[in-house]
């Protein structure tokens, strides 16, 4: 078995159905399973799921969170090469063989990533050039600090050669399954949100490389719906990964730099939309409060 490909649902059954639609419509000339981790839905997922013959289908009896169940698919992965597919993804191209063949051929690298779009095939965040603290820093300084370093490569692979970077994002995450056994799998402290990049920090450490491979291409529709409290709760719990993250690589001092940064980030941002008078002075508000 060449990929296993590893998607965890939660209350998404038509969306997770429609990954599962192209996965099987794109992916060709490579040998693949699709392990399906359910964690506790209670959308009719268990029902139509459990009858789906393309897929191995596991269901949690409570939400694992992303980490931990994604764990639980590997412990049943039979490919060479594992990939963490968000259920809110859709593949454009033959991507599964194309971050295959790569990291076949490429001893020194550990895990790779594509590519991501939104559905009007925008480009969006694909993976980070930089760790925290580095680009929470860019962040601070509305991000010119990389657009002078990278251009506009910063988190999105605009050029037609494979770069390096410090994490993929883990919607489209394909890391040999020999580095996994190496390095371990996802940190189950973290529910969701920064288990990429705590994973990816030490497939880097094990000394592999984990790079962007932009000729594989996937729609990601994370947050198109969000509403404020959602993308509110979203930074909350990537916040709390940051520090978690930075506590355990780093010390209490890293975890501090951090809360200094955000707590820059967030008042500079209240500032600034005071200063032009845009509503989004209510949104980094309530932000503060977190």
């Amino acid at each position: 078995m060449d990929v296993s490909i590893i998607i965890v649902n939660y209350n998404t059954c038509k969306m997770t159905s429609e990954c599962i639609d192209s996965v099987i419509q794109k992916t060709v000339d490579v040998s693949f399973e699709i392990i399906l981790v359910d964690n506790a839905s209670t959308d009719g997922s268990k029902e139509f799921f459990e009858k789906d013959s393309r897929v191995r289908y596991i269901y949690n009896d409570r939400n694992l969170g992303f980490g931990q169940a994604n764990n639980i698919g590997i412990n049943f992965a039979v490919g060479r090469n594992i990939l963490f597919l968000n259920s809110d993804t859709l593949l454009v191209n033959n991507a599964v063989k194309i971050m295959s063949d790569y990291l076949d051929r490429n001893v020194s690298v550990g895990a790779v990533g594509g590519n991501l779009y939104t559905v009007n095939m925008d480009p969006i965040h694909s993976y980070r050039r930089w760790g925290p603290v580095f680009y929470e820093l860019d962040i601070l300084c509305m991000r010119k600090i990389s657009k002078l370093v990278f251009h506009k490569d910063g988190e999105h692979n605009f050029t037609k050669r494979d770069i390096q970077v410090s994490f993929i994002t883990g919607a489209d995450l394909m890391i040999k399954k020999k580095v996994l056994d190496e390095v371990g799998a996802f940190d189950s402290r973290f529910f969701m949100y920064c288990e990429d990049l705590e994973l990816c920090y030490r497939v880097r450490k094990a000394h592999y490389k984990v790079m962007s491979v932009p000729c594989a291409k996937i729609i990601h529709m994370e947050g198109a719906s969000f509403s404020e409290s959602k993308h509110i709760k979203r930074l909350s719990m990537n916040y709390s990964g940051l520090k978690l993250y930075g506590r355990i690589h780093h010390g209490e001092i890293y975890v501090g730099i951090i809360r200094l940064i955000w707590g820059a980030i967030v008042y500079s941002r209240i500032i600034y939309y005071s200063v032009i008078n845009s509503p989004k002075r209510e949104f980094w508000k309530m932000v503060k409060d977190i």
